[in-house]
C-alpha cells in the first residue's frame, strides 16, 4: 500500500537544517499529550473540579477540550498556583464537571486519544451526538469502539465499515457489565472504555480478545491514572481489566512532560554528535517514550541521568564519522518511538528489523508506507514487513520529504536532515498535532552545533 498524502501542507516546504558540529543542546519540552488527555477526560467526568498544571497545549489537546466544552464541561485558564513558575507553553486548566447533554458533532481531527476517548464519555451524555474528523482520520479504525458502544446498550448510527462519522443518543447513562472487544489495531479502545467505565451503572469487565495488544503501557497508564482518582480496578489476566462502578475523585495533577515528543532530540545527539539535555525527565513514569534510556544504548549513545534531566551522549556521532550498528527490534510497546528509530536505522551502517509495529498502519497515516516512501525516495532501501520495516543502509541525499499530517513522520525528517542536506518536509506545521513549537526548538538544537574550527558538516 502506498502511503497518501493529504490536505493541508504549508506554502514552501520546510529545509531541514544541517547540523555544522556537535550539539550541546539543552531541551525543555511541553506536557504530554497522553497524559494531558487523559486527565481531561477524567476531570470532566469526576465528583468536583480540579486543576491541571503545565497541560499540552496542542491540536490533539485543543480537540479534546473544544468537544468537552460542547458537552456542557466548563474550562477555564488559571494562573500557576502560588510559588510556581508559569507554563511557558501555556495555561494551566480548571476542570469543572456538569450534567453532559448532546445536540453536538464533535471533531475528532486526526487525534486518536479524541477519536477513541470522547465517545463513551459522550454516551453519558442526553442527546444526540456525532463523532467525525479530519477526512483522512475516516480511514482510521474506529469498529471496536462503535461495536462496544452498541454492545453496551447504546443505539449507534454508521455506515457499517467500522469508522467516522457515526451517530448515538445518549440517555444520560450506559449499562456497562461485561464486554469483549478486539484491541488489536489500538491499545486505545481499552483506554477510552476504562476512563468512562467509572460512571457506568454496572462498572465494566472488559476483556481483549484479539491476538495481540499493542502499546501495553498506555494501557497502564490509564489504569493508573484511574486509581489515583481513587477508581477501584481490577486486573485479574493479562487482557482482561475490572473497573468497579463510583466516583471519580477531583484531583489537582501536574502534567508530566512528553517523553515520546523527546525521541527526535534525544536521537539527534547520536546522528550529529555531542550531548542533548532533556531538562525534567521524571523518575518513575508511566510513559513510553521512558524506554529511550534504554533504546539508545543499542546504537551507542551514553544516557545518564543528572539531577531532575537526562542527558544523551552521542560522542562523534554520524556527522563525526561514527559507525552505528544495526539492531533487530521489537517495538510492540511503544510504537510511536518507531518513526524517530527507524530514521536512525536508515543513517546506521548495518542493517536494520524494526517489528511489532503493524499497528502503525492505523495511525495518522499509514507509518510503515511513508516512512519506506520517504527514506527510500532519498535513496535509501527500506522494505515492508507484516509487522514492520527492514532497513538497509543506503547512501541518503536531500529529497522532498512528505509529511503525510502527520507529526512523527515530520521529525523523522528533521532527523534526518541533520545530516543531509537538502530534506525539504512539505508540512512542519503537521507537529502542532502534538509540539506546536517544535520548528522553533528545532532550530535552537542545531544552533548549539557550531563546530569549533569553522567545518561544514557532510
Amino acid at each position: 500500500m502506498a502511503a497518501t498524502t493529504h490536505s493541508h501542507p504549508t506554502p514552501e516546504p520546510w529545509r531541514a537544517p544541517l547540523a555544522r558540529g556537535p550539539l550541546r543542546g539543552d531541551v525543555s519540552l511541553p506536557g504530554s499529550k497522553s497524559l494531558t488527555n487523559r486527565e481531561l477526560v477524567l476531570a470532566a467526568l469526576a465528583d468536583g473540579p480540579s486543576t491541571i498544571r503545565l497541560p499540552l497545549h496542542s491540536r490533539d489537546s485543543a480537540l479534546m477540550l473544544a468537544g468537552l466544552r460542547q458537552l456542557g464541561v466548563g474550562i477555564d485558564e488559571v494562573a500557576p498556583a502560588d510559588g510556581a513558575a508559569p507554563n511557558p507553553y501555556g495555561p494551566d486548566l480548571r476542570i469543572t464537571p456538569a450534567a453532559m447533554h448532546g445536540g453536538v458533532r464533535l471533531d475528532c481531527g486526526l487525534a486518536g486519544t479524541v477519536m477513541r476517548f470522547l465517545p463513551p464519555l459522550a454516551a453519558l451524555a442526553t442527546g444526540p451526538v456525532t463523532v467525525d474528523g479530519d477526512p483522512y482520520a475516516r480511514k482510521r479504525p474506529m469498529g471496536a469502539i462503535i461495536r462496544a458502544l452498541a454492545d453496551l446498550g447504546v443505539d449507534v448510527t454508521d455506515d457499517g465499515d467500522g469508522a467516522m462519522p457515526f451517530s448515538f443518543t445518549g440517555t444520560g447513562s450506559v449499562r456497562g457489565g461485561a464486554l469483549s472487544i478486539d484491541a488489536s489495531a489500538s491499545s486505545q479502545f481499552v483506554s477510552g472504555l476504562l476512563l468512562s467505565a467509572p460512571r457506568f451503572d454496572e462498572g465494566l469487565h472488559l476483556t481483549h480478545v484479539g491476538e495481540r495488544l499493542p502499546s501495553l503501557p498506555h494501557i497502564e497508564m490509564t489504569v493508573a491514572a484511574l486509581r489515583a482518582r481513587g477508581v477501584r480496578v481490577d486486573e485479574p489476566a493479562i487482557g482482561e481489566w475490572v473497573v468497579h462502578p463510583g466516583p471519580i475523585a477531583a484531583r489537582d495533577t501536574t502534567i508530566e512532560p512528553d517523553l515520546s515528543n523527546a525521541a527526535p532530540f534525544a536521537v539527534a545527539a547520536l546522528v550529529a554528535g555531542g550531548t542533548v539535555r532533556i531538562r525534567t525527565w521524571p523518575a518513575e513514569t508511566t510513559q513510553v517514550g521512558a524506554d529511550l534510556e534504554t533504546l539508545l544504548p543499542l546504537w551507542g549513545a551514553t544516557v545518564v541521568r543528572d539531577g531532575d534531566d537526562l542527558v544523551v551522549d552521542g560522542g562523534v556521532g554520524i556527522r563525526g564519522g561514527a559507525s552505528l550498528p544495526g539492531v533487530t527490534l521489537d517495538l510492540s510497546r511503544g510504537g510511536e518511538l518507531a518513526p524517530a528509530l527507524v530514521a536512525l536505522s536508515a543513517l546506521a551502517d548495518e542493517p536494520s528489523e524494526v517489528t511489532g509495529i503493524g499497528h502503525l498502519r492505523g495511525h495518522e497515516t499509514d507509518r510503515l508506507a511513508a516512512l519506506a516512501a520517504d527514506l527510500n525516495r532519498s535513496g535509501g532501501a527500506v522494505h515492508e514487513l507484516d509487522d514492520g520495516l527492514r532497513i538497509t543502509p543506503a547512501p541518503l541525499h536531500g529529497s522532498a520529504w512528505a509529511a503525510y499530517d502527520d507529526h512523527r513522520m515530520a521529525t523523522a525528517g528533521a532527523i534526518v536532515g541533520l545530516v543531509v542536506d537538502g530534506i525539504a518536509v512539505d508540512d512542519i506545521g503537521s507537529t502542532a498535532k502534538t509540539l506546536p513549537q517544535f520548528p522553533e526548538l528545532w532550530a535552537a538544537l542545531v544552533a548549539t552545533s557550531v563546530p569549533a574550527d569553522g567545518s561544514v558538516s557532510r
